[in-house]
């Protein structure tokens, strides 16, 4: 799961259009790309959306909980989709909402206050079907009153923290925020790259152009897989002549390096 495309659900050749990309899943927003007097149509829309033919995964992306319209979209859920994206989550009593709602749907809190941040652990943990949490920085950024530059140093240490938060939750890894200047596909790659080795595992994305670039940045690389390979190639041999340690390109490889290695492979 790397690429998570938004579509304004108040759009419906937007939507369709969507539903037929290569990204990993569509998520039908309700909530900061549709108008206040469109909400409700946009409720209706979504259901009509879940009924078309899709070549991905579709979530619908509720209003947040702390407004009016939050319980209204969780009332309003079609069955036929796969997950709901919980914006702006700051307790596990939001996620306890979603749930008692989305039955059997995979549950996205997204983190984009410091108070959602600071209970980011519980908030994964809160049901089963919190599957992994995703990062808001723009809304971060906002309430912290932070400006961040081109190499977004100032939120590294947030990304860092929902990275270990994940971690200790025994959740996948999160999912990176969307970059805003869809144009931008180099500005793109970069911050791909940085959330990729901080430990996310893919990208929100507001545009289909974006696409293309967060499947390529957050899959291994030919050369990373095929170290990878080498790697437990190597230590398997090891193994089979009762040898505790081998080496690869000349240099010792042991427990953490062969299994980092077999979750790059898991990742082609």
């Amino acid at each position: 799961m790397r690429s998570f495309l938004f579509a304004p659900a108040n759009h419906p050749r937007r939507v369709e259009k969507a539903l037929g990309l290569a990204a990993d899943a569509v998520i039908l927003d309700l909530e900061d790309a549709v108008p206040e007097a469109e909400k409700e149509a946009a409720r209706k829309a979504a259901a009509e959306a879940a009924r078309l033919p899709r070549k991905t995964r579709l979530y619908i992306r509720i209003n947040a909980l702390s407004t009016p319209h939050g319980l209204v979209d969780l009332a309003a859920l079609p069955r036929d989709i796969d997950g709901v994206v919980i914006p702006k989550c700051e307790s596990t009593m939001d996620v306890g909402q979603a749930a008692a709602h989305a039955r059997g749907l995979d549950l996205m809190p997204t983190i984009e206050t410091a108070r959602g941040l600071e209970a980011a652990e519980e908030i994964a943990l809160a049901s089963v079907r919190v599957r992994r949490l995703a990062f808001g920085a723009l809304d971060f950024a906002l309430d912290l009153g932070l400006s961040p530059g081109r190499d977004e140093a100032e939120i590294a240490p947030y990304r860092a923290q929902l990275v270990m938060a994940s971690r200790l939750a025994g959740r996948e890894p999160p999912i990176d925020s969307p970059s805003p200047d869809f144009r931008d596909l180099d500005a793109l790659k970069a911050s791909c790259e940085r959330a990729r080795r901080m430990g996310f595992q893919g990208k929100l994305c507001i545009h289909p152009d974006q696409i293309a670039v967060v499947q390529a940045t957050f899959a291994p690389t030919p050369g990373e897989i095929a170290e990878a390979e080498r790697i437990v190639a190597a230590a398997e041999a090891a193994e089979r002549l009762g040898h505790g340690a081998a080496q690869v390109d000349g240099k010792m490889i042991d427990a953490p390096v062969v299994l980092r290695a077999k979750r790059v492979l898991a990742r082609r």
